[in-house]
């Protein structure tokens, strides 16, 4: 037998392989394939179409930057559009679907489902994104995040539990915004004491804080309610370690970055109120 030959078994497999899997998939659990894959090449649009061809128009500093760093720009400019998306249809679910609020751990997750099949095409995208451009935008830390989230989202997506835990975490992406735009002011070289970079400074602080750290009392509250009742032990031991590690894990590297973030604002905030203090008035003579 040759090497065609075995390759084209292969293949024939690997097809028949997809087909008993999508016929034995329900419904709607082909409709939430559909959507992360639509979201994977929808994210992929975005990078090398959309995000080029909007940032000329919007910023003409976008031309004067460098190879890596314009593979950057696009990188968090899919970024920031993936965090208001999930973040609004979170805040939605949080407010409005009251199975999953009523059950956290085995309630209805059809809309969590479908908001974390969006996540989870765009986490397929940026990984492949990542090790394509790691030069540019490559980091150890980052594919370890996504790993550990698609990990987490396995037990969402395959077995629906925990949706309301999994819907709560997300409320962390409309962090990434302002976390996007610092960086994007500091590569378009604006100082540190502008106007702008200070009221995102500001911001990225207040939001970041209110989205991460603000919401942990509610966040632990709510798994120390369903911990130990038999909802909890229907929890496979996977999914367990995937819940509770992970957010303890991420909640301290959020506590870390928390007291970075507040460091660094205050500095700046501390710089300003310097400068302007020691800036002559219109006779010459300081304040």
């Amino acid at each position: 037998m040759t090497q065609k030959d075995m390759s084209e078994i292969c293949k024939k497999l690997l097809k028949n392989d997809f087909f008993f899997c999508w016929v034995a998939m329900d419904p709607f659990s082909q409709l939430i394939l559909i959507i992360s894959v639509t979201s994977f090449f929808t994210f992929q649009w975005l990078f090398h179409r959309v995000s080029p061809w909007l940032s000329v128009r919007i910023s003409p500093g976008f031309l004067g930057l460098s190879d890596k760093q314009k593979v950057e720009w696009n990188s968090r400019t899919v970024s920031t559009f993936h965090a208001l998306l999930v973040g609004i249809f979170c805040l939605y679910i949080l407010f409005f679907d009251d199975a999953v609020n009523e059950d956290p751990v085995w309630g209805d997750p059809t809309l969590v489902k479908t908001n974390v099949a969006i996540t989870t095409g765009y986490l397929i995208s940026d990984l492949l994104l990542i090790f394509y451009y790691w030069k540019a935008i490559g980091d150890k830390f980052f594919v370890v995040h996504h790993l550990a989230a698609l990990y987490a989202y396995y037990y969402v997506l395959g077995q629906g539990m925990l949706p309301y835990f999994a819907n709560f975490r997300l409320l962390a992406e409309f962090s990434t915004p302002c976390v996007n735009q610092r960086w994007f002011f500091e590569v378009l070289g604006y100082p540190k004491s502008s106007r702008p970079n200070m009221a995102n400074g500001v911001a990225m602080a207040v939001v970041f804080f209110l989205v991460r750290i603000g919401v942990m009392p509610v966040y632990y509250s709510r798994m120390y309610a369903v911990y130990g009742t038999e909802a909890f032990y229907l929890v496979p031991w996977g999914g367990r370690v995937a819940w509770i590690c992970s957010s303890i894990c991420l909640d301290i590297m959020n506590i870390m970055w928390m007291h970075k973030i507040a460091r660094g604002c205050y500095k700046v905030l501390r710089s300003a109120q310097r400068s302007k203090a020691g800036a002559p008035q219109e006779n010459g003579k300081m304040d």
